[in-house]
């Protein structure tokens, strides 16, 4: 599945955050860039999927990306859709 994230840009004194807004609690962080935060972002939702599917939780299904990107709370982020 094909997951949207937001990513808020980081600086020298700050990481680049990432949200993943279809998975609840589902969130990771980069220092060195946008590439590692899609990296680290992947790796964070194998791992929330897979902790779901252990509890036998469901996984929700992901969301069109522009129903995020109109939210008020991710104004200014970077938008991306990982795998």
């Amino acid at each position: 599945m094909k997951y949207p994230i937001a990513i808020e840009p980081g600086d020298k004194d700050r990481a680049w955050s990432v949200v993943v807004p279809d998975l609840p609690g589902c969130f990771s962080a980069a220092d060195s860039g946008i590439d590692e935060a899609i990296e680290n972002a992947k790796e964070a939702i194998e791992l929330w999927i897979e902790t779901a599917l252990d509890a036998g939780e469901d996984v929700p299904k992901p969301s069109s990306i522009d129903v995020f990107q109109r939210n008020r709370e991710f104004k200014g982020w970077v938008w991306a859709i990982v795998d």
